[in-house]
């Protein structure tokens, strides 16, 4: 079965390939210029915590420290929502992803938002540098 996130890897412009080395929370990319702005890409996830995990949760809560239940559910939740914007970016043809952030937002008790958003560019190879 193949992997739904990669599906969209026709050849991109200027030869650069969407590679997680190609997504920074920084304005540039350095080595490389941008040519072509694409818009926002976004990946969003709405997650709660089972009872079990809520349980757990309250356990570990009892002898402090890190509570790795509620840590690995928000790995696999930014884990997700990166996977999807770098979908939504190859998508668009972009083989770049620049000012990439995290937002998260409890929408109710229990129930959080992630989203993971970048601004999707073509970028080529800087000869000057």
């Amino acid at each position: 079965m193949s992997d739904p996130y990669n599906s969209a890897q026709a050849p991109l412009d200027a030869g650069v390939a969407l590679t997680d080395a190609m997504v920074t929370t920084a304005l540039e990319i350095p080595g490389y210029r941008v040519v072509k702005n694409m818009g926002v890409v976004r990946g969003l996830t709405v997650r709660s915590r089972s009872i079990v995990g809520n349980f757990v949760g309250g356990l570990q809560t009892l002898f402090g420290g890190n509570i790795t239940i509620y840590t690995s559910l928000c790995e696999q939740a930014r884990a997700e929502t990166y996977r999807q914007m770098v979908m939504h970016a190859r998508q668009k043809r972009a083989n770049a992803i620049i000012a990439m952030r995290y937002d998260a937002t409890e929408v109710m008790a229990g129930l959080t938002e992630v989203l993971c958003y970048g601004t999707a560019v073509v970028v080529e190879p800087d000869p000057s540098r």
